[in-house]
């Protein structure tokens, strides 16, 4: 019988999804939890995986195409099994076919790009820009704000089937970010595949001089990404929704600090163990004791999650994205250490697995490596509560009578207060105090 393949959803306020790459094309035998193609969302572009073993006997969306979560993408079946594709489209009331226009808006002929760039950029790409024409939007640190003058035409960029130019995610991620067009760059990967690199070197050749007497440049209008306009929308309907509170703590770090040490002698450099890791692991801790802030306002009850799913929020090109260690509380600071890495590199890399930002319970939000003393964080929903942290500071302190060298942390819940109450938020602070305090606990 053929596996019907449809477009996920990823995450609980994800409504539709763009179809970026077919990994596996028509006609191609694919493998079950094989990647079978690649889908932008709101967050990131996300691999997909194959559900079953067979052949790719036809794809029902072009690359390009925006449709609704649940629309059906593929069909896979045996070689030789009878598929109607049309029949199968029909009833599940799909988008049209791949010849279909994609959904975003139509470019002049000459001048359209049909695919869109890798998460967490916007599927749409600027048409080309006449040669005179240079592009004052700046990109993101440590790549230079200026774009080169103008030069002669570029002969024809090598592109994939259907007119794609070719070149990795990240050269599309930052090319979006400085407003380049792809079309001005050339490439030197392989098959004249556009790099990282090749987007650097056009980005950082000397803008001209301004002509004498012009001040600077005037406002310049960015539009936001999806990945921005996500977080624009949920951190706004979590401020609107959620009456929130706020409860800080000190937490004396330095046996918890020179634990980290001595562990980090006995491990490699990929299983080091980070601060950050510590947090994680007593705030997932902690959250054993205290279900309620596990937890999630659900109207008339509340819903108390039966896993402790600890997100991380990181910070990637356009915004941020909150990637989950699962079962948190069931595992070990060293598996925390070597998992949160693995998610924070594919997140970076903008190549994050469905599983990686799904299901979290509570998060954690860490501004200390930019030597942040405190803040307060805006709940991720539909969790109750999210715990941010800033930087180990190295201060006086009181113990016993005399003020001595110290080492502290501040720490700060926001919690939703349909759920909870200052009491029970305070005691929650407390525990997690001792456990970072106390940090042998960290290793039971």
């Amino acid at each position: 019988m053929p596996e019907l393949v449809h477009m996920p959803k990823l995450g609980f306020d994800m409504a539709e999804g763009t179809l970026v790459r077919k990994v596996k094309p028509e006609g191609a035998p694919v493998k079950r939890g094989e990647t079978l193609a690649e889908i932008e969302t709101d967050k990131a572009t996300v691999e997909v995986e194959s559900p079953a073993t067979g052949v790719v006997r036809g794809w029902l969306v072009a690359e390009g195409q925006a449709v609704p979560v649940g629309a059906l993408m593929a069909v896979i079946a045996a070689p030789d099994e009878a598929v109607d594709l049309q029949a199968l489209q029909a009833s599940a009331k799909a988008p049209a076919a791949p010849a279909a226009a994609p959904a975003t808006p139509a470019q002049p002929p000459a001048a359209s790009v049909p695919a869109p760039a890798p998460a967490p950029v916007s599927p749409e790409v600027a048409p080309p820009q006449p040669p005179a024409a240079s592009v004052p939007a700046p990109a993101p640190a440590p790549v230079s704000l200026a774009v080169a003058p103008p030069q002669p035409p570029a002969p024809p960029l090598p592109t994939a089937a259907g007119g794609r130019i070719l070149a990795s995610p990240l050269a599309r991620k930052m090319a979006e970010s400085a407003q380049l067009d792809l079309h001005a760059v050339r490439g030197t990967g392989p098959g004249g595949r556009i790099t990282k690199k090749d987007v650097e070197g056009r980005l950082q050749v000397p803008a001209a001089a301004p002509a004498p007497g012009v001040a600077g440049l005037g406002d310049q209008p960015v539009p936001l990404t999806r990945l921005r306009q996500a977080i624009a929308r949920r951190m706004t309907e979590s401020a609107h929704t959620a009456p929130t509170f706020f409860v800080t703590v000190r937490i004396d770090m330095a046996a918890a600090m020179d634990l980290r040490q001595k562990l980090n002698e006995l491990l490699t450099d990929e299983g080091k163990i980070s601060v950050n890791d510590l947090i994680v692991r007593a705030a997932a801790l902690t959250l054993r004791r205290f279900p309620n802030l596990n937890a999630t306002f659900a109207g008339d009850h509340v819903l108390r999650k039966g896993h402790v799913n600890v997100g991380v929020a990181v910070g990637v090109e356009g915004g941020l994205l909150t990637v989950v260690i699962k079962d948190t509380d069931q595992k070990s600071l060293a598996a925390i250490a070597l998992e949160a890495r693995a998610l924070v590199s594919r997140a970076r890399a903008g190549k994050v697995q469905t599983a990686d930002f799904e299901d979290s319970t509570f998060s954690v939000s860490n501004l200390g490596m930019f030597a942040v003393a405190q803040f307060s964080a805006i709940i991720n929903p539909p969790e109750a509560a999210i715990l941010a942290v800033g930087q180990v500071q190295a201060v006086p302190i009181v113990r016993q009578g005399e003020v001595v060298p110290g080492l502290q942390m501040e720490a700060t819940l926001t919690a939703d207060h349909r759920v909870t109450d200052g009491v029970e938020v305070a005691q929650f602070m407390q525990v997690l105090k001792q456990n970072l305090e106390e940090p042998m606990r960290l290793l039971l």
